[in-house]
């Protein structure tokens, strides 16, 4: 009994673990097209920095796979939602905070099926992931509200810096900006 008992705690931590990995491959998919777009309308540095998170993002969608890979399940590999295409500049930040807060709030309670479950590994995982989704939330929260308070003359400022993230870079939160 008692081991059936664990494959079944075992199945909903692979479960969460599973929707976090396909929120992060839409976020991946999501930010790469953004940093596409802003890249295309001159904006290097926002393009820049949505690139790094979109990295961040990668990192995470591969440690949520590897965690689930240790419990015995298979990583998803389709994204939880599609991609929005063409967004104005003006929306890709607000857009882009809603979607972290959305996932932090999401992961916490995630964090707390993994508590609920026994296992403290998974939700160090869950840990350390909301605090770089933070900073991303933070990141494009700021941003956002600066083109809504200084509209064209922040975006002015921004326009025609480089895109170039250097030399492969390790993304946002680990190295980035």
């Amino acid at each position: 009994m008692e081991k059936a008992a664990r494959k079944e705690r075992k199945a909903k931590v692979i479960e969460v673990l599973n929707k976090a990995r396909a929120m992060e491959l839409h976020a991946i998919g999501q930010y790469m097209n953004q940093h596409y777009n802003l890249d295309d309308m001159d904006y290097g540095e926002l393009a820049r920095d949505i690139k790094l998170i979109a990295i961040d993002e990668m990192r995470h969608a591969e440690m949520f796979a590897e965690r689930i890979k240790e419990l015995g399940g298979e990583p998803v590999t389709d994204p939880a939602a599609k991609v929005k295409k063409g967004q104005k500049v003006e929306a890709i930040f607000p857009f882009d905070a809603d979607l972290e807060d959305s996932t932090i709030d999401n992961y916490n309670q995630f964090l707390l099926v993994c508590r609920e479950n026994g296992d403290s590994v998974s939700m160090q995982l869950f840990e350390t992931i909301i605090d770089e989704e933070q900073a991303h939330f933070n990141h494009f929260d700021n941003v956002g509200e600066h083109i809504q308070s200084l509209g064209a003359t922040y975006l002015a400022q921004k326009a025609g810096t480089p895109s170039s993230t250097g030399a492969p870079s390790k993304g946002f939160v680990t190295g980035g900006a």
